[in-house]
């Protein structure tokens, strides 16, 4: 090898990286361009070892290299302009790609629990079979609502939003194996809507639906994007399309990620109301409306923020740097 020549092409990446390597601050694309660089210099250094190793040139890629790695420890770290990104970008464009198939599931699940409702008010056996009438008069009469004010509001506002957060996640993990979420999600559904035909039947539908809508609507609707998101992980390596199997799960698993990070916050959203709006002193419509708002936002966060994500490319999935390589790569 030649290795005058083979410097001659090769110093300007080695110029760039250890002009990176200085710097204290970079940008996302400069710490991408420094880990690409840093490959490549690697390769490099192995070049010029097995065909010329000149000791100047060894020692000098050498400790380039150490400087590119202590100066990539931090460079990937999260800072406030990723945080910003992930709720403006990632998450938002991973609910739109994604949106027939929470939508229909959320869609679904709310007409079968209606039908669970009406057949429980029309065949009261459903509960009677399971609870002594002494339980259905103190379910109707006083637990049912002071379950939401016999905690503390931030002790049970946290406690609700743990649980929902891991049934969420619940939904998302077991989603390779399809079943599960149906089962989860089932379930949950069956639960809402023989409490619904419980409270219904003895005329005390008004404050049923008073206390559920509050944080309801947003709640379950995350429920059901997670319910969604582990349906789609399923399907992915069920009928993978033009990718292989493995790729195809691979790219819908990492979605999946940042749907479940995302609802964290969706969720914590949905146990404020809960725990402070739901058992509040104001007057029912009012509990109903900030409801009705929160879930609106969340629409619009969806259909607006996400639709306009989709547009520009984003898919939902992580960059391509971090999503690792899905065939051989090399360097030169």
């Amino acid at each position: 090898m030649d290795l005058d020549a083979y410097l001659t092409v090769h110093q300007p990446q080695w110029r760039r990286l250890e002009e990176l390597s200085s710097r204290r601050r970079l940008t996302g694309a400069e710490a991408d361009e420094l880990l690409d660089l840093y490959q490549r210099v690697s390769t490099h250094l192995s070049v010029v070892r097995s065909a010329s190793p000149d000791p100047s040139v060894v020692s000098y890629l050498s400790s380039l290299l150490a400087r590119a790695r202590v100066a990539s420890a931090g460079a990937r770290s999260s800072t406030w302009s990723d945080l910003l990104g992930f709720f403006t970008r990632t998450f938002p464009a991973a609910l739109y790609r994604t949106r027939w198939w929470w939508g229909t599931t959320a869609v679904l699940s709310v007409v079968f629990a209606a039908l669970v409702a009406w057949w429980g008010v029309n065949h009261p056996e459903v509960w009677e079979s399971r609870m002594t009438p002494a339980e259905i008069d103190a379910y109707v009469g006083t637990d049912f609502e002071n379950y939401y004010s016999e905690f503390d509001h931030e002790e049970f506002g946290t406690l609700v939003w743990l649980n929902n957060a891991r049934v969420a996640a619940l939904c998302i993990a077991l989603g390779v194996l399809g079943l599960p979420v149906l089962w989860i999600l089932g379930s949950n559904v069956v639960n809402v809507g023989v409490a619904a035909a419980l409270m219904i039947f003895h005329d005390r539908g008004q404050l049923f639906f008073g206390l559920i809508l509050p944080h309801g609507l947003l709640e379950l609707t995350a429920v059901f994007v997670a319910a969604g998101i582990g349906l789609r992980l399923f399907w992915s390596w069920i009928e993978p399309g033009p990718r292989s199997r493995l790729e195809s799960f691979a790219a819908e698993g990492r979605t999946a990620i940042a749907v479940s990070l995302g609802l964290v916050a969706v969720l914590l959203v949905s146990g404020f109301i809960e725990g402070f709006v739901t058992p509040s002193g104001l007057p029912t419509w009012a509990r109903i409306a900030i409801g009705i708002v929160a879930e609106s936002l969340f629409l619009a966060y969806v259909f607006v923020v996400g639709r306009s994500a989709v547009r520009d490319g984003v898919t939902g999935d992580v960059l391509g740097s971090d999503a690792g390589e899905t065939a051989p790569a090399t360097a030169a």
